[in-house]
């Protein structure tokens, strides 16, 4: 367990590193954008900082950008190596790259991009400061949702796949799983605070870049783990039957 740990934290380094490199690249120009309206609002609305900046835009979008993806990708690089752990040997003979690509792909589905697409990402100037606890308990909530909806869809499909075989189960759980995601997104209130004025480029260009980082994360944390999972471990057949490796 401790070896995997280790694997699928330099894993998320990995992919970390990558996609800091797509965020300043992609990301930084839209949230220039985005802060350069919010001082004009500002300014033309009679508010002035006279407190200075405790960080500077530089630091934010350099060593904060690299700490902040850092962080993130070294902790769902663990967390994946234990969910690794847990699923591995009960898929079938599913060989360990496999597995771990196919697990990554599916908490890639459920934590970020189902999320994203009922909550997207909002630049400086956009959103209420006073709903932001609001808006990021929704966010939060929507994600919690997601993973129970996604672990009840797995077990459900295994249930199925043990009497009417693999496919049908893999089906019925997406299924399963997209069904009630739908309805609990529908019934889950909207929010959409984007000022009327605000450029649609770069609201847009904004959101894909955010999404677009976490493609980048999840996709190099997705190869990178799966290569340091089929190395650190045998297929399960072989593990059940070491005398089959001879």
């Amino acid at each position: 367990m401790r070896a995997l740990l280790v694997r699928g934290m330099l894993a998320g380094l990995v992919a970390a590193v990558l996609g800091t490199v797509f965020a300043y690249a992609v990301g930084e120009p839209p949230v220039d954008a985005a802060i350069g309206l919010e001082e004009a609002a500002a300014h033309a609305a009679g508010e002035h900082d006279h407190g200075g900046e405790l960080v500077s835009r530089g630091v934010q979008s350099t060593i904060g950008l690299l700490t902040a993806v850092g962080v993130y990708g070294i902790a769902i690089g663990g967390l994946l190596a234990i969910a690794f752990a847990v699923v591995y040997g009960r898929l079938g003979a599913l060989r360990p790259g496999p597995t771990a690509t196919l697990l990554t792909g599916a908490a890639f589905v459920t934590v970020v991009l189902v999320p994203f697409l009922k909550y997207p990402a909002n630049p400086p100037a956009v959103g209420q400061a006073g709903t932001i606890g609001h808006r990021t308990g929704l966010y939060f909530g929507f994600v919690a949702l997601s993973v129970v909806f996604a672990i009840a869809a797995a077990v459900a499909g295994r249930r199925v796949a043990d009497r009417y075989g693999a496919a049908a189960g893999g089906v019925a759980g997406c299924l399963g799983y997209l069904v009630v995601v739908s309805v609990t997104a529908w019934l889950m209130p909207a929010v959409n605070e984007v000022p009327d004025d605000f450029p649609a480029t770069t609201l847009w260009d904004f959101r894909t870049a955010s999404l677009g980082t976490q493609v980048v994360v999840w996709s190099v944390l997705a190869v990178t783990f799966a290569l340091l999972a089929r190395k650190a471990l045998p297929t399960p057949a072989t593990a059940a039957h070491p005398q089959a490796a001879h």
